[in-house]
């Protein structure tokens, strides 16, 4: 009989094994950060509501419909955490990171983030992020090492599909000139409202509107690229011109705007075309002014949002498409299952399986004095290469039966030898 509770409704939950992926490819990408120099943060979940309102923008999706926001006991209002970035800064500035020197300053978290949406595939009301961001550095090499962080993970998982767009929204030189052209073409068009007074707050987010009768009024709508002021062009140039150099293969997409207001200059978005409607699997992009946006210095930064729910939904995906196993396939739980045979066995199977836990072994065993049948099926189970079987008469003879659980050979091994054989047969 199962629990009459149930997990709310839109929150991406993970169990075993399905979990073991999950937590496997979050781990590739620590290790990838850490490789780049960034260090680990780890943050509040829930923020003074007036920095996403100031930070991500009162005329977004995010601020103005989605975000979970409530009243504490002392009145305060805070509001569970939408996206990162606004957060990252927060602590940068709060704990003075930009004041020890060495910028910029290379930090990365991850956790979930929460978004009243409606739930569907690849879209939840409780989701999971990477987030990596370079603060205190306008550099476009800066700009190229971030996307190249990201695209060298989604590589690193075996994804063949990815596509890396890219586009620069210009800063605050170039951009009013087009705010304004772009405000005289949009008022033009046959749109809603609550669109129209997007158009006098921020135009530019109604070039990310994904409705189709909207964006079929967009096909000629004038782009951000054509109007860039010299500095943009050439800093955009070599963005492009560094992620060539790596090799990064990349789309202009003059149309790339996305979703929150403090954007400027380098923006991009890994897509996944097996994910149908949610497409969008990570993206970011360069955000010079928001530090000033939530009163601190002039300090700008570029970072990213990677999605991991969507990114293990592309790895499934692309299994399921290819008929072969998944691109990338997690460390095993369970390397080597202890089958202990009567009490005495137990206590001796207990101390292997410890041993071969700190000689960095996965390593687990049969509990609850069960018989060699019952102890075996968990041995399947669990995923393991190898069985340890020890009996009263093993004790005695000072071995153990070490059981390929692939091939089914079997063959007796000296106890004190089980943990150095292991570790050599296991490195084949």
């Amino acid at each position: 009989m199962s629990s009459s509770f149930q997990a709310p409704k839109g929150i991406s939950e993970y169990v075993p094994p399905r979990a073991d992926l999950f937590y496997a490819v979050r781990e590739a990408f620590a290790e990838r950060a850490r490789l780049a120099g960034y260090g680990y943060l780890e943050l509040a979940v829930f923020e003074d509501t007036n920095l996403f309102k100031r930070g991500v923008g009162e005329s977004t999706d995010v601020v103005s419909k989605e975000m979970y926001t409530f009243t504490d006991r002392g009145d305060r209002s805070l509001t569970l955490r939408p996206e990162f970035t606004a957060g990252v800064l927060r602590a940068v500035l709060e704990h003075g990171l930009h004041k020890q020197g060495g910028l910029p300053v290379k930090v990365w978290t991850t956790g979930p983030a929460f978004r009243a949406e409606r739930p569907q595939q690849g879209r939840y009301r409780q989701f999971y992020q990477l987030d990596l961001e370079a603060i205190g550095s306008e550099d476009p090499a800066v700009d190229a090492e971030v996307i190249a962080i990201s695209a060298g993970w989604y590589r690193s998982l075996g994804l063949t599909q990815v596509r890396l767009l890219l586009n620069s929204l210009g800063c605050k030189n170039c951009r009013p000139a087009y705010r304004v052209l772009l405000q005289e073409f949009l008022r033009g068009l046959d749109l809603d409202d609550a669109t129209r007074e997007r158009i006098e707050i921020n135009p530019l987010r109604v070039l990310d509107d994904k409705r189709p009768a909207v964006r079929e009024q967009l096909k000629d709508a004038p782009l951000m690229a054509d109007h860039l002021c010299g500095d943009c062009k050439a800093y955009h140039d070599r963005v492009r011109e560094l992620l060539t150099d790596l090799g990064i293969a990349f789309e202009d997409t003059p149309t790339l705007v996305r979703g929150l207001d403090y954007y400027t200059r380098t923006t991009f978005e890994f897509d996944h075309p097996l994910l149908g409607a949610q497409s969008g699997i990570g993206g970011g992009g360069r955000y010079d002014g928001l530090s000033e946006d939530i009163g601190g210095p002039e300090l700008p930064g570029i970072g990213f949002g990677l999605g991991l729910d969507r990114t293990v939904l592309a790895l499934e995906a692309e299994s399921a498409s290819g008929g072969q196993g998944p691109a990338f396939t997690p460390k095993p739980r369970c390397e080597v299952f202890g089958v202990p045979l009567g009490e005495a066995a137990e206590r001796r199977v207990f101390d292997l399986v410890a041993g071969l836990r700190e000689a960095g072994i996965a390593a687990d065993m049969a509990f609850g004095g069960k018989k060699l049948k019952g102890a075996m099926k968990d041995a399947d189970r669990s995923g393991a290469r190898y069985a340890l079987i020890l009996g009263e008469r093993d004790i005695a003879d000072g071995v153990v039966q070490l059981k390929d659980l692939t091939s089914g050979e079997q063959t007796p091994v000296a106890l004190t030898d089980t943990t150095s054989t292991l570790k050599e047969r296991l490195s084949r």
